[in-house]
């Protein structure tokens, strides 16, 4: 077993996300694990508004909440058996422009499956 497969957690992980923090992050799971993803208000004006899953079927978006503050909350739901990587993009955009904006946030998840001796 590798010293980043024991790093990795299983449960329930939060990951969040502030003003100045790179765009890009990475997090090791366990099958199974639930992460919740906090979205501190964004200084550039521009609004999250929603996140997408590269591999659905790994990490499944559950829940998605734009609080009033402009603090959005999601929960990611990883598969209960499988291992691989799953890019969760998050957009934002201007509060008065149409369409859904550009990636202004990417989470690389990587779930891990235990490893089973014999």
């Amino acid at each position: 077993m590798t010293s980043s497969q024991k790093s990795c957690a299983g449960g329930h992980v939060e990951v969040t996300v502030a003003p100045g923090d790179p765009v890009r992050q990475q997090v090791c799971v366990r099958p199974g694990t639930v992460v919740s993803l906090v979205l501190r208000p964004r200084t550039d004006g521009k609004r999250w508004t929603a996140l997408r899953s590269s591999a659905p079927a790994l990490v499944q978006p559950s829940a998605w909440q734009l609080g009033v503050d402009g603090t959005a909350r999601a929960s990611l739901r990883c598969a209960g058996t499988r291992g691989g990587a799953a890019g969760v993009t998050v957009l934002a955009k201007e509060p008065d422009l149409a369409g859904t904006g550009g990636v202004a946030f990417t989470l690389q998840v990587n779930v891990v499956p235990h490893t089973t001796a014999g």
